[in-house]
């Protein structure tokens, strides 16, 4: 199929203003793509790339096509006549992007710019400004996650519940778009909706392949939590980073929330994953930074450490990460998503040292749990999950099951703007525009600005970070008037403690935080992955959080 097909479908996507006419459009292109293609066409229009990265971000897009990647003035020679009629198709935009990839060492970014630079010569002129886009990470057209699924399942004439499970469960949406619609011998075709689903079905956990994890939902206070579960387990919630551990044997694979795969930096996790009394296992978790006292050291160590792609063994003897385990997913040849979690847990506690699980308590009574709650926070911790005895494994899903429980209010928002600092902050990139996610449009909804809670060592950070994101672009070394906003690509996510939701007529989504302020940067996020602006207007309609 060639890549025109996408391109102009995804336009189509972008001027389609309600959901089911972006599903409508998706679907109809999926029915006509060749199975071999379907992973490419899933991906490239859901914004991402089969690869995932290839090592060519906004920046080198700029230094190649010069103003002309943001819309401006000429492009170089070689660029400068787009050919009018498409002949890319999308196997040969895919495997450039895999060739793009596959160069490293010494001269692989001139040999990527170089395979781009031919990649584009061959793109029209709507194909290139889609190929920009998608590689900048800005394809803004609303065909998220939620979307894609459905418009799978309309292609393929399943129940979107049957994608969405084995998307879940394979940790890959193109993977459960192939199993619902490829035509070879080995899966199923879309002509045969009975045969599509019973594929579906068939995706499974499997021992070394990631799934994507459970959610918990928030609640203000352990009253509020217990009013929705109880009994409950009510464990810590630590400030760390995500992990699922793999085991097979002596093999292990460690994987973050973002089904990377950071096995080689973290050998202190695999020694921990071989001394379960397991076979083979999957289990779900936190990686931490401890003090000397066992105290949590900040989040920015832990990720560092998680980071790092240094000597791993001199890492992990400076900076240990210790797991806390907290659910068992597969033991010894059974899968135990559809156990109740008391089942999970209780296996749990029966393969791995007391030392490597999650402090946890099993309880109904409001004063035991904040009790807890309370002990877990003066340990260094960030609260409490409260979570449901008889709870499924609800993997990738963020349901009523887990509801999490922290003294302060958090929301993970995009940076869309800031604004040069003055006085001491002067030269400095300091007042933030924060956005969240509007799932109907693909966009974001600005909710006000906030300068506190930045140290200097995270101005300076942020400065040079926002200024290599700045749309228009500046040039290294060269960032312009520093005064006034500068806008940015939205692609950082910071995590914003705040005191409470208003109502405000000033910002466009008609709500705005009260007394804002920067926690962290969450760079193990996408803006995928950020909050949506329907959750922050329910903080507010729902009582939860008080306007004033």
């Amino acid at each position: 199929m060639l890549l025109h097909g996408v391109v102009r479908t995804s336009a189509a996507v972008a001027a389609s203003p309600g959901r089911l006419a972006k599903i409508a459009e998706i679907a109809g292109l999926l029915r006509q793509v060749p199975a071999a293609e379907i992973p490419a066409a899933v991906a490239f229009l859901s914004g991402e790339l089969t690869q995932r990265q290839i090592g060519v971000g906004y920046a080198a897009i700029v230094d190649l096509l010069g103003p002309a990647a943001g819309g401006g003035a000429a492009l170089p020679p070689d660029l400068a006549s787009p050919p009018a009629e498409p002949t890319l198709t999308l196997t040969e935009t895919d495997e450039a992007f895999g060739a793009i990839g596959a160069q490293t060492g010494p001269g692989s970014q001139v040999e990527r710019r170089q395979l781009l630079r031919r990649l584009l010569a061959r793109a029209t002129a709507d194909e290139r400004q889609f190929l920009v886009r998608l590689l900048a990470g800005d394809l803004g057209q609303g065909a998220l996650a939620g979307v894609m699924t459905e418009a799978i399942a309309a292609a393929a004439g399943v129940p979107a519940a049957a994608v969405r499970r084995a998307h879940q469960l394979s940790g890959s949406l193109t993977l459960a778009a192939s199993t619902a619609l490829s035509a070879d011998s080995t899966a199923l075709s879309a002509a045969d909706p009975a045969r599509a689903e019973a594929a579906l079905g068939a995706v499974g956990l499997q021992v070394g392949r990631p799934v994507r994890p459970m959610l918990a939902a928030t609640a203000p206070t352990i009253t509020a939590a217990l009013e929705r579960i109880s009994p409950a387990a009510v464990e810590w919630k630590i400030d760390g980073i995500r992990i699922q551990v793999h085991r097979a044997g002596d093999d292990v694979r460690v994987f973050t929330r973002t089904l990377d795969d950071i096995t080689a930096r973290v050998p202190e996790i695999v020694a921990a994953a071989r001394s379960l009394d397991a076979r083979t296992a999957v289990l779900d978790g936190e990686a931490v930074a401890l003090h000397p006292d066992g105290r949590p050291r900040p989040f920015q160590v832990t990720s560092a450490a998680a980071a790092s792609q240094v000597d791993a063994a001199r890492r992990s003897a400076q900076t240990p990460l210790t797991p806390f385990l907290f659910d068992l997913l597969h033991l010894d040849g059974t899968d135990l998503l559809d156990a109740p979690a008391s089942e999970r847990f209780s296996r749990l506690a029966a393969i791995a040292p007391a030392s490597l699980v999650i402090s946890r308590i099993v309880t109904a009574e409001l004063a035991e749990a904040e009790a807890f709650f309370r002990a877990a926070i003066a340990g260094g911790h960030e609260g409490v999950v409260i979570k449901s005895l008889a709870a499924q494994y609800g993997a990738g899903r963020r349901g009523s099951d887990w509801i999490k429980v922290k003294p302060r209010h958090t929301l993970d928002l995009v940076v869309l703007a800031a604004e040069w600092g003055h006085g001491r902050r002067q030269g400095w990139l300091s007042n933030l525009h924060l956005g969240a996610r509007d799932p109907a449009t693909g966009g974001m909804v600005m909710l006000g600005k906030t300068f506190k809670g930045l140290t200097d060592a995270l101005l300076a950070w942020q400065t040079t970070r926002l200024l290599e994101i700045a749309d228009p672009p500046r040039p290294a070394g060269q960032p312009g008037d520093r005064r006034g906003v500068v806008r940015v690509h939205p692609e950082l996510v910071v995590e914003i403690a705040f005191d409470g939701v208003q109502a405000s007529s000033r910002y466009p989504g008609g709500v705005t935080l009260r007394f804002a302020r920067v926690l962290r940067y969450r760079e193990d996020k996408t803006p995928a992955e950020a909050d949506t602006i329907e959750a922050v207007r329910a903080l507010w309609s729902g009582g939860d959080l008080s306007p004033t």
